[in-house]
């Protein structure tokens, strides 16, 4: 539940919606959008049966005179479903209703244009179908017209190309880069452009939600077991991963250094004690480890030479 109320803080500030719609509905339409105009559809305005759907948000956007209703649908599912479009189906018709029974239409007026957004993150691709058509079965000659078509428009979050992401200074890009990090070292990256990006105080809810998201849904999902302390902001997250990465390297080149010292006396002892110590020596000096080069020659030899304790002081 955490995680998909992490997520559902993020998407309810309007700084995110913008970049979603700006950087991922390649359209002509949304440029013509006045995004001073965005708002979020409250809670109270619909009825029971979508505020049941709690991971979704509705949100709406001034087009000239008209609205443009956006219905984000979140998708934290490990399976896909098939039936996603007849899902969209339902929920856009008690979206309507909803309209309809809020009293704001008029007799001779539309109802409002509905962009559905499905947007998944599971681990892998989505492969159900995007629109209702596939899911019927062909209707005999007459019954055509009354077949009902509905869409959706999919944001596989894993299917992203890593290169376009980055090119991008949008706030929804850094998310799915972060949700796609393999490394600690790219997770690393993508904060200190977020740190950039929203240093404004009037951004200190947008950066408070990615901190909060990266508390309770991307670190522990990077490194279950692992115990973080609760980070209040992203300079503190970001220096815990500095932190890391530093302990890492180091942890990788004791690991290397030991691992090279030890091949290199076990390969000498075969040619002798003294040059089986010649060469540990000249490999792990070599790594640039003193303390554990002189533990590994204590392990094997017992006891170091004095003119190889002062070699390995000066290295």
């Amino acid at each position: 539940m955490s995680h998909d109320n992490s997520y559902k803080l993020l998407f309810s500030h309007p700084e995110m919606m913008v970049d979603l719609l700006k950087g991922f509905v390649k359209e002509a339409w949304v440029s013509q959008c006045d995004f001073a105009s965005l708002e979020k559809v409250s809670g109270s305005y619909v009825s029971d049966d979508l505020r049941d759907r709690e991971d979704d948000l509705i949100w709406r956007v001034r087009w000239g005179d008209e609205w443009i209703y956006v219905y984000l649908l979140l998708e934290f599912q490990s399976t896909v479903d098939h039936f996603m479009a007849v899902r969209i189906l339902g929920y856009l018709g008690l979206l309507y209703q909803d309209i309809i029974r809020a009293g704001e239409l008029k007799i001779h007026d539309k109802l409002p244009p509905v962009l559905p957004i499905v947007l998944y993150n599971g681990a892998r691709p989505w492969q159900a179908p995007v629109n209702l058509d596939p899911l019927i079965h062909p209707a005999p000659a007459g019954l055509e017209s009354y077949r009902p078509h509905i869409g959706y428009l999919l944001l596989d979050e894993g299917r992203y190309d890593e290169n376009y992401l980055g090119s991008l200074k949008n706030l929804v890009a850094a998310l799915f880069q972060l949700e796609n990090s393999r490394t600690d070292k790219d997770i690393q990256t993508v904060i200190v452009r977020l740190i950039d990006w929203l240093k404004h105080p009037e951004q200190s809810g947008i950066r408070r939600a990615f901190t909060v998201w990266l508390n309770r849904v991307l670190l522990p999902r990077k490194a279950p077991g692992s115990q973080f302390k609760e980070f209040n902001d992203l300079n503190e997250v970001n220096t815990m991963l500095a932190e890391t990465v530093e302990q890492w390297t180091k942890d990788w080149k004791q690991q290397g250094l030991e691992q090279g010292l030890e091949q290199g006396l076990e390969q000498g002892l075969e040619q002798g004690l003294e040059q089986g110590l010649e060469q540990g020596l000249e490999q792990g000096i070599h790594l640039g480890e003193c303390t554990v080069l002189k533990r590994q020659l204590i392990r094997r030899f017992k006891i170091i030479p004095p003119e190889t304790l002062v070699r390995i002081e000066q290295a």
